[in-house]
């Protein structure tokens, strides 16, 4: 116990900065060979021309190891520079292979016959003089020969070097196409006969894809990247001559075959010429075919002011009829461009850009110009009908792609060639779509409140709401049907009556039953006096009219001189709203003078389903360039959520705050006093009606977001601007029924304290001493409490439960207020 061993210091948890270093893995050192890294060597190897390889190789042994590695990165450049495999070339070298091997067994046998030479030592049979070994090239044959180099311990090198090594491919191909180097040097008019001669057999199935698969292969070959001999770029040049003289015989061939409708022939002599292209430029014989296509001198027969009609309206059967000429051509030249040209040249694809631009795109510019000159609604109409027209190249070029299974082309391909077109009026018509939409938003509201303030619009009914048996369920049936009337679709190509037939009366008959859903004259039944008017706009002289209808294609539309009365189609809803028959309840029976102007009528429905109607025209109308990439897809996605922020703009601060807070101004001017009716406060009845309207306004607008924003916008983004301009909206309208109710309550309040006041005799809280005590409820607190339940009642369908409940505690704290302080005034022994 004398010594203790000393306890060293352990270390339990890592510390932070070393468990977050990074584990840094050894760093190989550079392999140097001589003074200079290997991989600079390799870096040289790879721009010397083949002839400088044996000089550079010869200068130390591990150089000359590095160059005959048949794994180097050199040889795997050189074979990758010939595109063999990518082009699919492997044919050339078998058939010339194959043809080599021919001439060798010809040649062997007619050989003279030699004498047996005695050959001791076996020197002329180890020097295969006349069989070189297959890893040589002819520029530096033997250049190796006799030469044992030892490798160096850090360069791989393998003696027996495999047949499917980088190496010995592109000797392979080396020794094949240096004899037909010799051609090149023969005057340009015998080089294709020569080559020809060299390359192709009588039995040959193709000999013009074979010749130019041979000239395509020479063109690698005779590249600035391997460089095979030393006057290369000399025959290079001789090799292009050779190759464009080879293209013009082609071209006449292909033309032959055309008219004929020799197919084979035509794609023979096609993938020949694609052979041989540099691919600088465009491709001459797709153009030239291209160009002799009669579509294109054919335009004259087609008049683009034919779409629009004597009185200035717009109807596209001309355009139909064009379109169907087009779409014709496309589907018989296009398909045979498919069968024809080899797939990477796409012909199709250029075939079909031209017509969009040089014959549908000529005759849409023309139709705008005009459509310009007569209005900016008939412009925009004309866009939008005549993209949707024109889209219609992109399934007829698809279907002629599927001639082919290898056609690669994409959709995404065939449609740019549309939005290509179509650029050119983009910039413009995304502005005056904007600019439209606010225009007729400022109509709309100007118009109402124009109506509004006139001496007609104050005699109107009011109590649509309160006056039917169930609020709640009115609002249901008119949000269902506002639903249906989303659901269908907007006419996008205007055509004539006669175009389509009877499917107008259909859709029509489906337009006016949705519609007269939302007429407001039925959502309670009739007014006091009969007239089923109320919240009727008015929109035309010829008496009440639909908002909205539908024409050839199912879509929404204003409707003209020729509109028809909601009251012929009251029978045809498919879900009657309540009936015409229903009383409204005495509470909501109430006396309003003339000279009262009836709060109910500062907001409507109509104005509401007037501004969809405009911003979902024009929205409809947008969605058609949703598709559009780049720059103006961002720019359609931006018009998009503007027309919805306009559209919140307008019917929020142009119509609903605006009408609330009249409303909430004129119920403060109301004095109790100048009316005899004491259970009901008319203005505050009104009030809860425009409630009613209000909140079936903002669940109209929440429908039309769910339909028709949702899809372009992630309503789950706070940041988004059009979710935060519907925030604000539904923020402003909350704010607006809040200050309403508070100023409700005080108008309330004053009547309670107007009936208490005028109905409570002078002494009947404090009778004569010998009068008879009568302790029953007097008439002024029954009518007060009347006063108070039916208001309460009233309420009770125009907020939440929560809401209520805080309104009929204040009622109740207002009221107990007033009755105290009118006992204490008129009994003197309570005070």
């Amino acid at each position: 116990m004398d010594k203790f061993a000393t306890l060293e210091p352990v270390k339990l948890y890592t510390s932070l900065t070393a468990a977050s270093k990074p584990t840094q893995k050894p760093t190989q050192r550079p392999v140097f060979l001589g003074r200079l890294p290997q991989d600079l060597h390799l870096l040289v190897l790879h721009h010397l021309p083949i002839p400088d390889l044996p000089a550079y190789a010869a200068s130390s042994r591990a150089l000359a190891a590095l160059v005959r590695d048949p794994d180097s990165t050199l040889w795997k450049s050189k074979w990758n520079a010939l595109a063999i495999e990518r082009n699919q070339l492997s044919t050339v070298l078998d058939e010339l292979e194959h043809k080599c091997n021919e001439k060798a067994v010809v040649s062997r046998a007619s050989a003279p016959p030699t004498l047996a030479v005695d050959d001791e030592f076996g020197d002329f049979e180890a020097a295969g003089v006349l069989t070189p070994p297959p890893d040589e090239m002819g520029d530096f044959v033997g250049a190796f020969a006799g030469v044992h180099i030892a490798p160096p311990s850090n360069v791989l090198f393998d003696t027996s070097a495999a047949k499917d090594t980088a190496r010995a491919k592109f000797i392979r191909v080396f020794n094949l196409l240096k004899p037909l180097l010799r051609l090149l040097d023969s005057p340009p008019h015998l080089v294709l006969s020569q080559l020809a001669e060299a390359v192709t057999t009588p039995t040959t199935p193709t000999p013009l894809l074979l010749e130019a698969k041979t000239l395509r292969l020479l063109s690698f070959f005779l590249s600035p990247t391997l460089q095979p001999v030393r006057k290369w770029q000399i025959q290079y040049l001789s090799l292009r001559s050779a190759m464009d003289r080879f293209d013009a015989n082609l071209l006449a061939a292909f033309d032959n075959a055309d008219g004929k409708a020799d197919e084979a022939a035509m794609r023979d002599a096609a993938e020949s010429s694609w052979q041989v292209w540099d691919g600088v430029g465009d491709w001459e014989l797709g153009k030239v075919w291209a160009e002799k296509r009669e579509i294109f001198y054919q335009t004259a027969d087609w008049n683009p002011l034919d779409n629009f009609t004597k009185d200035g309206g717009l109807a596209f059967d001309a355009m139909d009829s064009f379109m169907e000429w087009v779409l014709r051509a496309i589907s018989e030249h296009g398909a045979r461009a498919v069968r024809v040209f080899p797939p990477p040249s796409q012909v199709l694809l250029s075939f079909a850009d031209r017509i969009a631009n040089e014959v549908v795109g000529e005759y849409v510019s023309s139709l705008l110009s005009r459509a310009r000159e007569l209005s900016t609604d008939t412009y925009l109409k004309s866009v939008a009908a005549s993209f949707r027209e024109s889209w219609r190249m992109v399934d007829a070029i698809l279907e002629a792609a599927k001639q082919r299974e290898d056609s690669n082309i994409p959709k995404t391909h065939a449609e740019d060639i549309v939005y290509r077109m179509f650029e050119a009026n983009m910039d413009e018509y995304l502005d005056e779509e904007a600019e439209v939409v606010k225009m007729a938003f400022d109509s709309t509201c100007k118009g109402w409140d124009y109506d509004s303030s006139s001496s007609s619009a104050a005699k109107q009914e009011a109590a649509r709401f309160l006056g039917s048996q169930n609020p709640a369920q009115v609002k249901r049936n008119v949000l269902g049907a506002f639903t249906n009337l989303l659901l269908l679709p907007v006419t996008i190509v205007p055509r004539t009556v006669g175009a389509v037939g009877g499917a107008l009366m259909t859709g029509g008959s489906v337009a006016v039953q949705g519609i007269s859903m939302l007429n407001p004259a039925r959502w309670g039944g009739a007014t006091q006096n009969g007239d089923s008017s109320a919240y009727s706009r008015n929109l035309n002289t010829h008496g009440g009219s639909l908002l909205m209808d539908v024409d050839d294609d199912g879509g929404l539309h204003k409707r003209g001189q020729d509109s028809v009365s909601l009251a012929q189609f009251e029978t045809l809803s498919p879900t009657p709203l309540i009936s015409a028959g229903t009383q409204p309840p005495p509470s909501a029976a109430s006396t309003v003078g003339e000279d009262t102007h009836q709060l109910d009528l500062l907001l409507s429905l109509d104005v509401a389903l007037e501004l969809i109607h405009a911003d979902r025209e024009a929205l409809k109308r947008v969605e058609s360039f949703a598709g559009y990439p780049g720059h103006y897809g961002h720019r359609v996605k931006d018009t998009i959520e503007e027309l919805f922020i306009l559209f919140l703009q307008a019917l929020g601060e142009r119509h609903v705050t605006t009408g609330f807070h009249k409303a909430t101004e004129r119920m403060r001017s109301y004095k109790p006093a100048e009316h005899h009716e004491t259970a009901n406060v008319a203005p505050l009845e009104q009030f809860f009606e425009l409630v009613h309207i209000g909140d079936t306004i903002q669940s109209m607008v929440q429908v039309y977001f769910d339909k028709e924003l949702a899809p372009h916008i992630d309503k789950t983004d706070f940041l988004n601007a059009v979710v935060r301009e519907k925030k604000r909206f539904e923020n402003t309208l909350d704010d607006s029924v809040a200050a309403g109710l508070n100023a409700g309550t005080e108008v309330l309040m004053n009547q309670v304290d107007h009936i208490i006041t005028t109905l409570t005799q002078p002494r009947e809280y404090y009778p004569p001493e010998d009068g008879t005590m009568e302790l029953g409820p007097t008439l002024a607190c029954q009518e007060a409490i009347k006063c108070l339940e039916t208001h309460c009642k009233l309420l009770k369908g125009s907020t939440s439960k929560e809401v209520l409940e805080v309104f009929y505690q204040e009622y109740i704290a207002e009221a107990y207020k007033a009755a105290n302080y009118f006992t204490e005034w008129r009994v003197p022994d309570y005070r």
